[in-house]
């Protein structure tokens, strides 16, 4: 009797010391797994970021549906990895200081200047062509590469990292042809940011070409990294 309540006691001890294990495996990774996603946006717990969202057609307070809608996703993903966030418009000027900035929308039409401006002082190697009855309407050219805008069929977002000499923080730019290339490729980095870290020569700079496409029946969720285009991007120019 004595040894089969010895069994059992071992038995309990064992099937406890497996649980508690296997919990503290699963937190092991769930915590690995946060502070990569968080090293790949460049932010840390508990500091604070701003997100710098653009307006319709240049219009303040005017913001797109979409452009709010992946807003509303960057805050919730910051606000998961332990960080406080707020919003701006973008007409903010100055720099980013001890705040991680991620920047919403193009600077077509004055949507948001202040992407317009990390562009010409950072990203050189990028040209986003203004709106216009021309071909090149709202086109993104890296280097000698073309890359058109067909609206509600295929559509292309520049996203990139670098971190301004002032600042302490990174700038997280997202430029999209439209709304949904915003939201696409919001969508993308949620989704693939573990796949593309492995990628990319730096976690600290870089600059790649989301790709959305079949739009009218899957709209932001079939985006894909087109390329890495970090090279021609921060190229002098």
């Amino acid at each position: 009797m004595v040894s089969v309540l010895g069994n059992i006691a071992v038995g309990l001890l064992t099937s406890l010391l497996g649980v508690g294990l296997g919990a503290a495996w699963e937190r092991w990774r769930r915590t690995r797994a946060l502070n990569r996603m968080a090293g790949f946006f460049g932010v840390r717990p508990g500091e604070q970021c701003v997100i710098v969202s653009g307006s319709r057609h240049g219009m303040p307070g005017a913001v797109q549906q979409r452009d709010l809608r992946a807003v509303v996703d960057l805050a919730v993903l910051l606000s998961g990895l332990g960080c406080a966030v707020t919003v701006e418009s973008g007409d903010l000027r100055g720099g980013n200081g001890d705040r991680t900035e991620f920047c919403v929308g193009g600077p077509v039409g004055g949507a948001n200047p202040r992407t317009g401006g990390h562009l010409a002082a950072y990203l050189p190697g990028v040209t986003i062509h203004p709106y216009g009855d021309r071909p090149d309407s709202v086109a993104i050219t890296v280097g000698d590469e073309h890359y058109y805008f067909d609206r509600g069929n295929q559509e292309y977002a520049v996203v990139a990292r670098f971190t301004p000499p002032e600042s302490s923080r990174p700038v997280v730019l997202v430029c999209g042809q439209s709304s949904v290339a915003n939201q696409a490729a919001v969508h993308f980095l949620r989704r693939e940011h573990a796949a593309v870290a492995r990628t990319v020569a730096s976690l600290d700079r870089y600059c790649l070409l989301v790709k959305v496409s079949d739009i009218g029946v899957y709209t932001f969720h079939r985006s894909v990294l087109e390329r890495d285009i970090s090279a021609d991007a921060f190229a002098p120019a």
